[in-house]
């Protein structure tokens, strides 16, 4: 039994290895980066629209608004990163009904990258809407004593990210590898498929966290969309 994909050796040249968590990763970017063009090539702004225009627009608007009721404004900024992440780690989990396919955030060199991302991208966003003066000097508040705290929370946060989709991810792998073990065919088929829907929730959190962090950092303010009110 494998407990992760990273035990899948496609190919080998000395300290050289083409992984199987590398090749599923490679083809999920690269069934995303197809799906889309194919999708986006015909948009339409007239009442008639494909079918897959109309499940393109429910997608974007719905994640849209999650990343607003998290407290960032400007939802649209935000949703080539956010967006990115939750259907990345959707589509690994949605794959797990293809034989012989291993989902990459089984491993935990996948997930730690995806933390990484996350790592990257709160202080861009940070700096992009504070300027860089005053997202560093979030780091000194309330005093300068709290810098080393901070920059560990940062880190820990990191990690956590990375450990959490791990730890769910590989766990719901084992568990049904175990089951198909021990136990007749049919109890792990409700358990994949139940396997799907903890990804989608995986992907879900992750996405959403990624979503608190960027608040964080841009100090969450309130959506441009919202009127102000008059005195």
């Amino acid at each position: 039994m494998r407990l992760s994909p990273d035990e899948m050796i496609f190919w080998q040249h000395g300290f050289l290895k083409l992984n199987g968590t590398i090749v599923f990763t490679w083809g999920l970017m690269f069934v995303l980066a197809v799906g889309s063009k194919l999708v986006t090539r015909k948009l339409s702004t007239n009442l008639k629209r494909s079918r897959w225009q109309n499940l393109l627009e429910i997608l974007v608007t719905g994640i849209e608004k999650q990343i607003q009721d998290v407290g960032l404004r400007q939802p649209e900024k935000y949703i080539g990163f956010l967006g990115t992440l939750f259907l990345l780690i959707a589509l690994a989990s949605l794959c797990t009904v293809i034989p012989g396919y291993e989902p990459p955030t089984g491993s935990l060199s996948t997930t730690a990258a995806l933390a990484l991302c996350v790592l990257a991208a709160v202080p861009f966003f940070g700096i992009e809407e504070e300027g860089l003066g005053g997202y560093f000097k979030s780091y000194l508040e309330p005093t300068v004593i709290m810098l080393p705290f901070n920059v560990i929370s940062e880190l820990s946060r990191t990690l956590a990210l990375a450990v959490r989709l791990f730890g769910n991810m590989m766990s719901g792998t084992m568990i049904l590898a175990i089951l198909l073990t021990i136990t007749p065919f049919i109890f792990p088929i409700a358990m994949s498929a139940l396997g799907l829907l903890t990804g989608m929730v995986q992907a879900y959190i992750f996405s959403i966290l990624a979503a608190v962090y960027i608040a964080a950092a841009t100090r969450g303010r309130k959506s441009s969309r919202e009127p102000t009110q008059q005195i």
